[in-house]
């Protein structure tokens, strides 16, 4: 039997490739004489970069995180094409203690300008997994437009500033933006406002109290007022809204960064050539839907009829919704472990016995 094993990372306990590896061990303990095709996965946010090292030349910028602080960030070149990941520049992993309302997105309009220098055709910004709900406000602000108050003064970084917006200028923006295809690899498809936005949707993970949720959402409905673009396009709320920053400002194509990455990885070409294919990540949820790489997976499974199972830390999503997502079964560490704590004490260990498990029912 063949069995493509394509999972994403395991919630900042487990990278992709370590999730891949572990899962293989677990599988080729139950069956040894399987052929297991290892291709670990990402979907525009964290690791993105590390998935799709081996097949360019990394690059290394001082940039600012999502506090302004100097870190390394670490973005690819693929030929023609740049590799840029937001959450290498301004991740919730690169800070001890979160700040949705102050946290800005300036270090990846800094990696964007990186990729400019080096004369690309094409820019593919991973959107995901990001500090921030600024609406890409910082974005727009290094790749040179001005967004000032009423007295003309440029706003401060965070979120909640843009509610002091008065004007948005574009006279300075970067001029070589208009000779590259900029592409926005999204992990989710959620609009910039709203229930389902950057602030509702995802703003409470970065720190934000229900007061500070509903100030960011109205200074993201006020922004993109002034800022025009279209705040209600899919992928737009991705990042805290970077998404919308890049369609707006850098003119960028929002797009399934599930699929963007697995387009690089050539994933879909592996498919027909497994039995099965195992995905998975730290947390298979309603995030997980709206367009996380182990769905992504699974849906290219489907189109070519192979059976796709996943293998999460916690699995929150009903059997009816798994198969209409093109997953034909779920299990969770979390249920083999007895608890969530013990599989996050112990996630490669837990990763392999439940893999052992998946070997046992499935090989044939």
């Amino acid at each position: 039997m063949r069995v493509l094993v394509a999972p994403d990372s395991f919630s900042g306990t487990l990278s992709a490739r370590e999730a891949a590896a572990a899962i293989a061990v677990g599988w080729r303990r139950r069956r040894p004489d399987d052929v297991v095709d290892v291709l670990p996965v990402a979907d525009g946010g964290l690791g993105t970069v590390d998935v799709l090292s081996g097949l360019g030349t990394p690059r290394t910028t001082p940039v600012e995180d999502a506090l302004g602080r100097r870190v390394e960030a670490t973005w690819l070149l693929l030929g023609d094409t740049a590799v840029v990941e937001s959450a290498s520049a301004c991740g919730r992993h690169l800070l001890d203690v979160p700040d949705a309302v102050n946290a800005a997105t300036t270090g990846v309009g800094e990696l964007v300008c990186a990729a400019l220098a080096e004369d690309v055709r094409r820019i593919v910004v991973g959107v995901g997994n990001t500090a921030s709900c600024d609406g890409g406000a910082g974005l727009a602000s290094a790749l040179g437009a001005w967004l000032l108050d009423e007295n003309g003064h440029p706003l401060g970084n965070g979120g909640t500033a843009l509610a002091r917006l008065a004007r948005v200028d574009r006279a300075d923006l970067d001029p070589r933006l208009a000779s590259v295809e900029v592409v926005a690899a999204a992990d989710v498809d959620n609009p910039l406002c709203g229930p389902e936005g950057a602030a509702y949707g995802y703003a409470p993970q970065k720190g934000a109290s229900p007061a500070d949720v509903e100030a960011l959402d109205a200074a993201l409905r006020h922004y993109a007022s002034l800022a025009g673009g279209d705040p209600d396009a899919p992928g737009a709320g991705a990042g805290g809204g970077l998404g919308y920053g890049l369609a707006t400002f850098a003119g960028a194509r929002l797009a399934s960064g599930a699929d963007v990455v697995l387009d690089l990885l050539k994933l879909r070409a592996r498919v027909p050539r497994a039995d099965l294919v195992v995905t998975g990540e730290g947390t298979f949820d309603w995030q997980s839907l709206r367009g996380k790489a182990p769905v992504a997976v699974a849906r290219a499974a489907a189109a070519d009829g192979v059976p796709c199972v996943v293998v999460a830390g916690q699995v929150e999503v009903g059997r009816r919704e798994l198969g209409a997502y093109g997953v034909d079964a779920a299990y969770a560490l979390a249920d083999a472990a007895g608890s969530v704590e013990d599989a996050v004490a112990a996630p490669a260990e837990w990763l392999t016995e439940v893999a052992t498990q998946v070997a046992g029912e499935w090989s044939r």
